[in-house]
């Protein structure tokens, strides 16, 4: 199994294990801890479990009453020389970008820019595969849902194929996001043809102005100040670097425009848990629709369930999000892995409550499993009143 796969495979089975049993109901009384006795807590669970999993850095953001409530730092951005987590270090958000792209793609269906149950080959003569008419029946919703029936990454095992005709079942997809990605650039944007490199079996990526886009369309109308794509000198200075699951140091690549037009929707983020609460907050509790933020009907639209899909019973996939339905609440979650990092989000939406935790370790699936498995304190948190 390819690095990445196994990756994905394991967050997948601690997010699957996080949601059973289902999230407690705690309510603020007597006898029952108040959030701030619920911070000091984890406080101290925390750099017991990061010892226990061999993560060296964690940094964490929490949302309560649609609000940054609490942020903190934990360890080093690298094993050598020590350099403390804060808040301005920058994590790589694996497959947690998906969310942000998502809402992007969404504000480009309510310009009309594109529809999301039109088929994208309707808007490039762009064809990723051919001697298949299914990809012509591929649309937005079908890329955003996981249903477009494309496998997760191509390989030279497994060449690029649609494994089943799209919308009738969810297979989680990078490439459909990537594919999506590229659609959305020959819509909005350009391709530097100059600049180009070789990814999975032989296939051929050119840089795009992605992380631009990005920046204009989202990251700054939220005051996402940290966030990107592409590596820059205040990146550099401030990002954590990836470490395997014994704590020992990996390379780090610095991500280029090439790059990001292949993985940028799929899993290219870099981000701060601050910053990226910011973007939380604008899913829970929304700001009046602008240029750059959706429309309630619309935001409704992305997060509500769409297919049956999950490690859970109670879970299914919606637009750029797994929704976990439970009898009083629907909470919303997305975990991502890239080689040396780990990151998940979770965020209640009638309570308007939610976390973001960022790892910088391949142990940081095993710290998730100790942090959210359960009535564990984090998730407490997100569901004390």
């Amino acid at each position: 199994m390819r690095r990445r796969d196994f990756l994905f495979e394991t967050s997948r089975s601690a997010i699957g294990l996080a949601l059973v049993p289902r999230f407690p109901r705690t309510q603020t009384s007597a006898g029952v801890p108040d959030a701030a006795r619920l911070i000091a807590d984890l406080e101290k669970e925390i750099p017991q479990a990061m010892t226990d999993t061999r993560v060296p850095g964690l940094s964490i953001a929490v949302v309560r009453d649609a609000k940054l409530f609490w942020r903190r730092g934990f360890g080093v951005k690298r094993a050598a020389p020590n350099e403390c987590v804060d808040h301005d270090t920058v994590f790589e958000a694996g497959s947690v970008s998906k969310t942000v792209f998502a809402y992007a793609a969404m504000k480009l269906c309510e310009r009309g820019v594109i529809d999301l149950d039109t088929p994208l080959t309707r808007y490039t003569p762009l064809r990723i595969l051919d001697g298949d008419p299914r990809l012509d029946l591929i649309a937005a919703r079908h890329v955003l849902s996981h249903t477009s029936g494309l496998q997760n990454w191509r390989s030279e095992r497994e060449p690029l194929k649609i494994h089943f005709t799209p919308g009738e079942q969810y297979l989680y997809s990078g490439e459909g996001y990537s594919y999506l990605q590229s659609v959305v650039t020959q819509l909005t944007g350009h391709v530097d043809p100059t600049r180009c490199a070789t990814y999975e079996a032989g296939l051929k990526v050119c840089a795009t102005d992605f992380d631009s886009y990005m920046q204009a369309n989202l990251f700054v109308p939220f005051g996402m100040a940290s966030s990107g794509y592409v590596s820059t000198d205040a990146y550099e200075r401030r990002a954590a670097h990836p470490h395997d699951a014994q704590g020992r140091p990996l390379a780090r690549k610095k991500p280029t425009a090439i790059d990001a037009a292949r993985y940028g929707a799929a899993g290219g983020l870099h981000t701060t848990p601050t910053d990226y609460a910011k973007f939380l907050i604008e899913i829970i509790d929304p700001k009046p629709s602008d240029r750059y933020r959706l429309e309630k009907r619309t935001l409704a639209e992305m997060v509500r369930p769409h297919v049956k899909g999950g490690e859970s019973p109670a879970s299914s996939r919606a637009l750029g999000w797994e929704v976990i339905r439970t009898d009083k609440d629907d909470f919303i979650v997305h975990g991502g892995d890239n080689p040396g990092f780990h990151a998940f989000a979770a965020a209640s939406l009638a309570r308007k409550t939610g976390y973001i935790f960022m790892t910088n370790g391949d142990g940081g699936v095993a710290l998730l499993k100790k942090l959210i498995v359960g009535d564990t304190t984090l998730n407490r948190l997100l569901t004390t009143s």
